[in-house]
């Protein structure tokens, strides 16, 4: 189940606050005179529109790193709690038959974190088994669901809920204006998603994602490609351009894992255009198969570590045929990479 942000902000309205925000410094009446190359980049992240919490204005005001972390947190926890609830009543669940929670939110510090916060909103049971992560970002919604996966092979039967929330909003400062600022602002939406991961049992026969092989990976020497950085402003991410090309030096050691398994489909992280086609291509797959990626990409922007559940979301609806094997992967700060490959039941 996906949630996302309350306030819906086009391109063209980001565009527009842009040029209105940012002035030729020699003469302040004029547009500044990088606003060309800003709006090529915006464009070229291949989102029509995103989500966020708060609308355009509020969003983008300067305020401290405390106030920002506190409204980012408050948010997250909010989509999250919604998204959760949905989960648990399509999957015809109570709160008490849920035996561990997994959530992953890295967009604002907060002690204790999302599971403490979602164990006692949802009146989980005061035992529930509680797996936290909160540096992974973009890789986020992957890893909780190779961590909910390790759980249930360890738990027969066990029924694990995975949260994944981020306010990726709050990266936007207006001080900024790098060319990886103004892409970074117009890739990111707020969202919460969240799905029961359970054990297959003889009282529980599979449906949907049945996951069968998990996969983590730290790229050698990759920390130059992207990563978080938090000052008086609050969060910020930074990459170089080595950035561009981490998916795609990721992709040999997600073939090596693959092997010659075979593979009909796969939900592909939507980090970008490119990310999406690199990675399609690199798994063996024609350009079709990126479509729920990129649709998700587009009208929802880069979600984080919710953007790979959006993904998945999206094949239930248009799902493969049954029996048919597939992948799953998501890309995260470090440069990291989380996947699951498995087939549609």
């Amino acid at each position: 189940m996906i949630h996302l942000g309350s306030h819906r902000v086009t391109t063209d309205d980001l565009v527009d606050h842009i040029a209105a925000s940012y002035h030729d410094p020699n003469a302040p009446h004029l547009p500044h005179p990088r606003m060309g190359l800003w709006r090529r980049l915006i464009h070229n992240t291949g989102v029509r529109q995103r989500y966020w919490t708060r609308p355009l204005p509020e969003a983008t005001k300067r305020t401290s790193v405390g106030e920002r972390a506190k409204v980012a947190f408050g948010d997250a926890l909010e989509l999250a709690e919604a998204a959760a609830r949905e989960a648990l009543h399509v999957a015809g669940l109570d709160p008490g038959d849920v035996d561990a929670i997994v959530t992953s939110h890295t967009t604002s510090w907060t002690v204790p974190g999302l599971d403490v916060h979602l164990v006692e909103r949802l009146s989980l049971h005061p035992t529930t088994a509680r797996i936290s992560l909160t540096t992974l970002a973009c890789a986020g919604g992957a890893q909780a669901l190779v961590r909910a996966m390790e759980y249930t092979k360890a738990h027969p039967g066990a029924r694990v809920l995975v949260v994944a929330a981020e306010t990726l909003s709050t990266i936007y400062h207006q001080s900024e204006s790098t060319p990886q600022s103004f892409m970074y602002r117009a890739l990111f939406g707020d969202s919460a998603g969240a799905c029961i991961v359970t054990g297959v049992t003889d009282d529980t026969p599979p449906a949907g994602f049945v996951a069968t092989d998990p996969f983590e990976l730290v790229v050698p020497n990759s920390r130059d490609r992207y990563w978080g950085a938090i000052d008086d402003e609050g969060l910020h991410f930074e990459s170089t351009k080595a950035a561009a090309r981490a998916a795609a030096d990721a992709v040999p050691y997600i073939a090596d894992w693959l092997g010659d398994r075979p593979r009909e489909w796969a939900a592909i992280h939507p980090g970008g255009p490119r990310i999406i086609d690199d990675v399609i291509a690199g798994v063996g797959l024609d350009e079709k198969q990126g479509r729920h990626s990129h649709d998700s990409l587009a009208e929802n922007g880069n979600l984080g570590g919710v953007a790979v559940l959006d993904v998945l979301r999206r094949t239930h609806h248009d799902p493969p045929v049954p029996g048919d094997p597939g992948v799953l992967a998501a890309f995260g700060p470090g440069f990291t990479v989380a996947g699951v490959y498995g087939t549609w039941a």
